[in-house]
């Protein structure tokens, strides 16, 4: 079974139809979507349209929930958010919202004695950020009673290994923060109770166009740059 794993669209329209496009081009079995469908971007309703449409397996981000809740209750006080999150919130349907809120937290698998856990930030928390260079990475991945977990958040994609289980971060399809404005994004190919393969893809799609729409919206400067950075 093949597995394309993606997470963090943030409004982002055109990376997400360039990402699924890509994928179709694999020959996955499904799409599993790790969270944060809005927040930054300016086409919410588009993206959460297309994972509906597609009817794309989701679980809910830190981002998801706090535009549900109208506070920063799972993402930062900074004058990036205090733009992007009242304009989330105003633009959202509410059927949208529904949709959202509607969402789990965590998708959990079982391939014959394979066990895989799909989270936004880590088992232990929807804003954890789980990077590569974690101190206690190691730890985590010990004590994980799953196999493989496969999280979001972080925006930077890596796998990394530690007795026999793993950690698989996809990156973000709409918000990279790699230093380059490309979405990444994962496959996991699953044979009977095994992982197979891992692949981390990196693909190119036209940001100039979600940032001439952000500006024309009057988006802040300094978000409307990073999505051609990819930094934050």
């Amino acid at each position: 079974m093949r597995i394309a794993v993606i997470s963090d669209i943030h409004g982002n329209i055109f990376a997400l139809d360039n990402v699924l496009k890509d994928i179709k081009d694999r020959e996955v079995d499904c799409i599993i979507n790790l969270g944060d469908l809005v927040g930054y971007g300016s086409f919410p309703n588009e993206v959460v349209n297309i994972i509906k449409t597609n009817n794309i397996i989701s679980i809910k981000g830190n981002y998801d929930v706090s535009v549900i809740d109208n506070k920063f209750s799972y993402i930062r006080d900074t004058e990036i958010n205090q733009f992007s999150l009242p304009f989330t919130v105003n633009e959202l349907t509410d059927e949208n919202k529904e949709f959202i809120k509607s969402l789990p937290s965590k998708i959990s698998l079982k391939f014959e004695k394979l066990r895989i856990l799909f989270v936004h930030g880590s088992h232990r928390s929807i804003n954890e950020y789980l990077k590569e260079d974690n101190e206690e990475i190691k730890e985590i991945i010990v004590n994980l009673r799953e196999d493989v977990l496969v999280c979001a958040h972080t925006h930077i994609p890596y796998i990394k290994k530690a007795q026999n289980k793993f950690i698989i971060n996809d990156g973000s399809v709409g918000k990279p923060k790699i230093g380059r404005p490309n979405p990444t994004y994962g496959i996991l190919d699953i044979r009977l109770d095994k992982l197979f393969n891992i692949e981390i893809i990196e693909i190119k799609y036209d940001y100039k166009k979600i940032m001439e729409d952000m500006k024309y919206k009057g988006f802040p400067y300094k978000l409307i740059k990073s999505y051609e950075s990819g930094l934050e």
